[in-house]
């Protein structure tokens, strides 16, 4: 297969009915018609085997959700609604056309599934598999959250339990053992994260959310961007973390608060909520998607960030993923 007959493979796999976009893939560039009196948000995000992933553990298909994932989770934590993605594809010589399709499909529903659509991008050769996507989303100007609008007395919140996809990790590396089905729900979680996109642009539109980021390098690690974005600082009173994720720290030795908070990928939302609105918001959020908007802490104006362990006060120490550490 040469790369024009993939091209026109991949064109045929991501073709929409109804779609905004006027020229997609097969032209010098895309073009679409964007929504009148909103915003566009932007974001890449790139992801490099034996980095980001690895083909020893998940699929190529898998690897390509991932990639989409993640650019929509991104999207999801200003406020906005994801609405079209290009890619950068870089192949090894050992990858065959079947392989990048496989990607492709993996891409594909992720993108389904987050009200994305693919509009183009770039194949080449590459020394190992690389997905470099940028996602472009819509908001209402007042819908805009962002890192730095958190307010002392603020609720701190996540849209999820944390940790699993973290657990995931660790049992496909052989480094700890779960129950069959709390093995599977990890695995799961690793392999296909859910970015919060209806959650995100559901918060967006609450005037009582004043700050939102998504969690994907662990809650130790982006809750600090988020404040000092704000320049405040947190008590943390109590992490939500996932069943799985609590079985492999309890098999692993280590605390389950310290196990979620460290672990990354999960795609949750963090949240900087009004006190006095969070519990209306909570119930209503509940009552939206079926599940809880956990409430972990309280934003404080005092720079420091600290977590209560047993009623004591310690230094949150950042554990999470950093590319450059």
């Amino acid at each position: 297969m040469t790369e024009d007959e993939l091209v026109t493979a991949i064109a045929e796999l991501t073709r929409r009915e109804h779609s905004r976009v006027q020229v997609g893939i097969g032209d010098d560039a895309a073009v679409w018609q964007p929504s009148r009196s909103n915003r566009s948000v932007i974001t890449t995000d790139a992801l490099i085997e034996n980095v980001h992933f690895s083909l020893e553990w998940m699929s190529r298909e898998d690897a390509g959700w991932r990639a989409m994932a993640a650019n929509a989770s991104d999207v999801a934590a200003m406020g906005a609604r994801p609405r079209l993605a290009t890619v950068a594809f870089g192949v090894p010589p050992s990858g065959t056309p079947a392989d990048v399709l496989e990607c492709y499909r993996g891409m594909e529903a992720c993108a389904c599934a987050s009200g994305i659509e693919i509009a183009g991008g770039d194949l080449t050769r590459a020394p190992v598999w690389t997905i470099a996507i940028t996602a472009i989303g819509e908001v209402r100007p007042s819908n805009v959250k962002l890192r730095s609008g958190a307010r002392p007395g603020d609720v701190l919140a996540v849209t999820g339990e944390l940790g699993a996809s973290r657990a995931g990790y660790l049992c496909l590396r052989g480094d700890v053992e779960l129950p069959d089905g709390e093995a599977d729900a990890a695995i799961r979680a690793h392999r296909r994260p859910v970015p919060r996109v209806a959650e995100g642009r559901w918060l967006g539109a609450s005037s009582n959310v004043h700050a939102m980021m998504d969690c994907s390098d662990g809650l130790s690690t982006d809750l600090i961007r988020l404040l000092r974005a704000s320049r405040a600082g947190a008590v943390i009173e109590d992490v939500p973390v996932a069943a799985s994720a609590r079985a492999a720290a309890h098999r692993l030795g280590i605390d389950a608060n310290r196990f979620g908070l460290a672990g990354g990928e999960d795609f949750e939302l963090i949240a900087s909520v009004s006190p006095r609105a969070f519990s209306h918001l909570a119930a209503r959020f509940k009552e939206r998607f079926g599940r809880t908007l956990h409430r972990v802490g309280r934003i404080e104006a005092d720079e420091r960030v600290v977590v209560v362990n047993e009623g004591r006060e310690e230094p949150l120490e950042r554990s999470g993923w950093d590319h450059f550490a």
